[in-house]
């Protein structure tokens, strides 16, 4: 019934299902968990049991030939992001793929043009435009309180606890910029609402052959520009500028953020503090809306068709600078 919580299936057993979908679903009150599937059919179950998931399945075939399951949320590698996602559309299933949808332009051109085909809605896991503070922020840029913006600036900066992590793996497509750096390019083509035009980056590289940190600029229209910082090798710091010509707004977290973090508008010494009034669980805002569409009481919004392709080019400019910097100075 149209009543009934959204009934999710979950294409992996990922670190990010335990500690960031499933607090999130559990907090729209509006989904569940209906089913978990992995290669391996024994640690699906066992991840079932633990984690409060209705069903195990072994085999990610076997959750899409599902019919009770309603929508899709892949957390796969990065480069099974694409196939898989397909594979989903294809079964008539909505889907919530995380970042970045795809490794490169040319793949994502054909899973946006079998989502337009099947008309089946997929979004992309960037959850922040759903938060209430980006909305704030587009209202303060849309009021003209720092003028016309000249500058993102960008940072996103972790370490990883492990080297056997995953986003060390070249095979899987890792790398600093596929995993926190797409933020970055992400909340650039948010604030500009367009894509990039060109770019520069170069990359401190892992033994691992992948980019454990990089450093870049893409340049947008009208000599716009973001400069960013991605590292997976550095403390966490999350902090985000948006430079225009009369003002800048500063946020501690665009990404995720929650309630201790916080944005302010600056115009010369004077400045003015918003609480980012994020105190849920940072997919929830998108998982609502999602069960929403889904339910027919809302129009779908930031679908993958309409908001991925500015993000992909601009990251793949960033991944072709890099690539040619190695060359240059190998």
């Amino acid at each position: 019934m149209a009543t009934d919580p959204v009934r999710w299936g979950i294409m992996s057993t990922a670190h990010i299902v335990r500690t960031s979908f499933l607090p999130a679903l559990a907090a729209t009150g509006d989904g569940e968990a209906y089913v978990v599937a992995g290669r391996d059919g024994a640690r699906a179950e066992a991840f079932a049991r633990q984690n409060g998931v209705k069903h195990s399945a072994e085999g990610y075939e076997t959750l899409l030939e599902d019919d009770a399951v309603e929508a899709v949320y892949i957390p796969l590698p990065n480069s099974l992001h694409a196939e898989w996602t397909v594979a989903a559309l294809r079964a008539g299933k909505p889907v919530l793929c995380e970042k970045p949808l795809s490794v490169s332009a040319e793949e994502a051109r054909v899973v946006l043009s079998v989502a337009t085909e099947t008309g089946t809605p997929l979004w992309e896991a960037f959850v922040f435009p759903f938060h209430h503070q980006m909305n704030a922020v587009h209202g303060l840029i849309a009021h003209g309180r720092i003028g016309e913006i000249r500058e993102v600036q960008a940072t996103f900066h972790f370490e990883l606890a492990s080297r056997n992590d995953i986003r060390l793996s070249k095979e899987l497509a890792g790398g600093a910029l596929n995993d926190v750096g797409c933020y970055n390019v992400a909340v650039a083509c948010q604030v500009f609402g367009g894509e990039p035009v060109d770019g520069m980056a170069v990359a401190r590289w892992a033994p691992e052959q992948v980019d454990e940190a990089a450093a870049g600029v893409l340049r947008f229209s009208d000599e716009r520009r973001l400069v960013l910082s991605c590292a997976m090798d550095l403390p966490q710091n999350t902090f985000a500028r948006i430079i225009g010509t009369e003002g800048e707004i500063r946020l501690t977290n665009p990404y995720h953020p929650n309630e201790t973090d916080s944005f302010e508008l600056w115009r010369g010494d004077w400045s003015e503090r918003f609480g980012s009034e994020q105190a849920e669980p940072s997919f929830a805002p998108a998982l609502r809306h999602i069960h929403q569409v889904l339910r027919n009481r809302e129009q779908p919004r930031h679908l993958a068709i309409d908001d991925a392709m500015p993000f992909v080019c601009g990251l793949e400019l960033l991944h072709r600078s890099v690539r040619s910097s190695r060359l240059e100075t190998a």
